[in-house]
C-alpha cells in the first residue's frame, strides 16, 4: 500500500497550505518540491528561469522527484508543471497516491496576485489570459496523473485537507479491494 501522497495542480490551488496541514495531521514528513530545487540551485526560482531558462528549471525538478518521490510516509507538495514530464508523474506514481488540486481561474489569479515576482509563468501583462491558456495545456495532464481530484475553488485550507483525508480512505478502502 502505498503511504506517501503527492499534490499535483497548477499553481494558486493550495499544495503547499494544505500539503503542510495535511503532513502535521496524519504524521508524515513534509517536503515541497520548489523549495528543495531553490535549496539545491542555491538561488531562488525565478532566477533560475531567468538566468537558465525554463529547461534547466525543468532539469531540476526531474532530479528534485527522482530525489523524493521513492520515500515513504511523506506529503510532497509539487510544482505547478510537474506534470510536464511524463518520468515526474512515474516516479511519484511508484510510492505516492496522487492527489490533483483544482481552482478555477479566477480564484488562481486572486491567490497569485500577491506573489511578486515569484512567478515567472505569470510575468506577462496580462495574467488572467495566461493562466487560461496554461490550465488548458496543462488539464489533460493533471487529469491523466491523478488518482484523486479536489476543486480548491470555495474551500478553507482546512476543508481541503479534510476533504483530501475523506477521499484517500475511499481511495485506499478501493484499492484494498482490488
Amino acid at each position: 500500500m502505498k503511504n506517501s501522497i503527492a499534490l499535483i495542480g497548477f499553481m494558486g490551488t493550495g499544495k503547499t497550505a494544505a500539503g503542510r496541514r495535511l503532513a502535521a495531521k496524519l504524521g508524515k514528513e513534509f517536503i515541497e518540491l520548489d523549495a528543495l530545487i531553490e535549496k539545491e540551485a542555491g538561488r531562488p526560482i525565478p532566477e533560475i528561469f531567468r538566468r537558465d531558462g525554463e529547461v534547466a528549471f525543468r532539469e531540476l525538478e526531474i532530479a528534485a522527484v527522482k530525489e523524493v518521490a521513492g520515500r515513504a510516509n511523506a506529503v510532497i507538495a509539487c510544482g505547478g508543471g510537474v506534470v510536464l514530464n511524463t518520468i515526474n508523474i512515474d516516479r511519484l506514481r511508484e510510492e505516492c497516491v496522487i492527489v490533483c488540486l483544482t481552482a478555477s481561474p479566477v480564484v488562481v489569479l486572486r491567490r497569485t496576485s500577491g506573489d511578486g515576482g515569484g512567478r515567472p509563468l505569470l510575468a506577462v501583462p496580462d495574467r488572467l489570459r495566461q493562466i487560461r491558456g496554461l490550465m488548458n495545456a496543462r488539464r489533460p495532464l493533471y487529469e491523466r496523473a491523478a488518482d484523486i481530484t479536489i476543486d480548491t475553488s470555495r474551500l478553507s485550507t482546512g476543508a481541503v485537507t479534510a476533504s483530501i483525508i475523506e477521499k484517500l480512505v475511499d481511495y485506499e478502502s478501493k484499492a484494498g479491494k482490488e
